[in-house]
């Protein structure tokens, strides 16, 4: 059937105001998201606090009917004295550390102990070893002379690194305050958080995946400080037994590290140097060695036990996404990847699940 000129150019009018309504919500769109973009990294910040502290919450509403806003702000505040008192004692010794150091190196009494005839044995590198530490205990100046370079170079990535980490801290703390908000009207932002995804995904969809969502970030959240937890746990006693300076401090470091998702090894291996330096080679030495560089790897083991716990999803699709999303997005990525991987895993076997049955499928045949 042929179309008039009139019905023609009424569909071109229809067709241009949709576009151009198209056009207007996109550019909405795009500024809307460079205003907010700025403050991404804080709000998901404060929505994985709030998440992983309801349940907090909601023991102790049991007691304090009606003053979620009360239940809050005591959370956020024993919160905030948990990361600062250990925050604030860290940064203490590591300043009265480095004074320390420059006071010695100004005085110049400060001396390394020649090496052990024994390094130069050591396989493949003892030769070199030995000439290094040779050379540091009896020419440190010129030695720190010769790789000034280098030494300058890692001065200014450490600097950089230590700025890095203030800039976190501040914008955690910030979003601990914003999660206490969250948190104080978190029965209508879960209903809210149920629209939205019924919105998107259907309304048979939507409770399911807002659940899923919630159980993920917390289960993801536990598990990191849990094995943070272990670690320390595991690292301070040894730091105890063998008498290490600062040990208990060094114990929080850990336990600071392993919640940003950093290696303990940067702590293990310093303090295996300085025990072999200090005490020299022994059986006590060597077992405490190895004891501390496995229980600084132990969170490789313990990421697939607890990662997972409480999720409606296999364990491994949890362990990727958090390992995927912190290599592509760092710390906040290892929240958002297993959300997503498991969203999308659902979703996925969902749509294989709902196929149409055979003797359906027979019916629309023959109709």
């Amino acid at each position: 059937m042929l179309q008039t000129p009139i019905v023609q150019r009424a569909l071109s009018r229809e067709l241009l105001d949709v576009l151009i309504r198209a056009g207007l919500i996109a550019v909405l769109a795009i500024f809307c998201f460079r205003i907010f973009v700025p403050f991404l990294n804080l709000m998901v910040w404060a929505l994985i606090l709030a998440i992983t502290l309801d349940p907090l919450q909601a023991r102790l509403r049991a007691r304090f009917a009606n003053k979620d806003g009360l239940i809050a702000t005591l959370i956020i505040l024993v919160a905030f004295a948990v990361i600062l008192v250990p925050t604030y004692m860290l940064g203490v010794a590591v300043a009265d550390s480095v004074e320390n150091v420059m006071a010695v190196v100004k005085s110049g009494s400060f001396r390394i102990p020649p090496p052990a005839d024994s390094v130069a044995s050591w396989p493949l590198v003892g030769r070199n070893v030995y000439d290094f530490w040779q050379q540091a205990s009896t020419d440190l100046t010129g030695l720190a002379h010769k790789f000034a370079p280098q030494l300058k170079d890692a001065g200014l990535a450490l600097l950089g690194t230590l700025t890095g980490l203030g800039a976190g801290l501040l914008i955690f703390f910030v979003a601990l305050i914003v999660a206490g908000i969250l948190m104080a009207h978190d029965e209508t932002g879960h209903k809210s958080a149920v629209q939205i995804a019924s919105r998107i995904s259907g309304p048979e969809n939507g409770p399911q995946i807002t659940d899923l969502c919630t159980a993920t970030i917390r289960a993801v959240a536990q598990g990191v400080v849990g094995i943070a937890f272990i670690q320390m746990l595991l690292i301070g006693i040894a730091f105890l037994v063998m008498g290490i300076p600062g040990a208990g401090l060094l114990a929080l470091a850990v336990l600071l590290i392993g919640i940003m998702q950093l290696p303990a090894t940067l702590i293990t291996v310093p303090v295996i140097i300085f025990v072999f330096v200090t005490e020299g080679f022994s059986t006590a030495t060597i077992i405490f060695s190895v004891y501390v560089f496995v229980a600084g790897l132990a969170d490789n083991v313990l990421k697939p036990l607890l990662l997972g716990r409480g999720v409606a999803v296999p364990m491994p699709v949890v362990l990727i996404g958090a390992l995927g999303g912190m290599v592509t997005g760092g710390v906040i990525g290892l929240f958002i990847g297993p959300v997503m991987l498991a969203v999308g895993y659902q979703l996925f076997w969902r749509w294989v699940e709902e196929q149409p049955r055979p003797e359906r499928a027979k019916e629309k045949q023959q109709a």
